[in-house]
């Protein structure tokens, strides 16, 4: 089963989305956006920018776990990774953002 983007509304109203892999499990979350449309352009834009390695920002948090931002082509973080507990398990969530984000369908949850 492929990967999908499922776009959510929160309780303030604003939108998010998240990019789930074939097996339901989250691979990449985006930021609040004030509108539905610019939640969609952010979804478009994930597509469009996952297949660029060098969009992906390989990063550490504060308690040694690694994770990922994917940047648009401006530097703008549009979607975040959870927390892995190593580097390849990194690189495996990354790979699967890039399997799974082009030509993903939106369904809205």
């Amino acid at each position: 089963m492929a990967g999908k983007f499922e776009l959510k509304t929160s309780s303030n109203g604003k939108y998010h989305f998240n990019l789930k892999a074939g097996n339901g499990q989250i691979i990449l979350s985006s930021e609040m956006y004030e509108s539905k449309s610019a939640a969609e352009n952010g979804i478009e834009s994930v597509s469009k920018n996952a297949g660029d390695d060098a969009r992906y920002e390989r990063k550490e948090s504060s308690n040694g776990k690694p994770y990922f931002n994917l940047k648009a082509s401006n530097g703008q973080v549009i979607g975040k990774s959870e927390m892995y507990e190593s580097a390849a398990a990194m690189e495996n969530g990354i790979a699967s953002v890039k399997s799974n984000a082009p030509g993903a369908p939106t369904v809205e949850a």
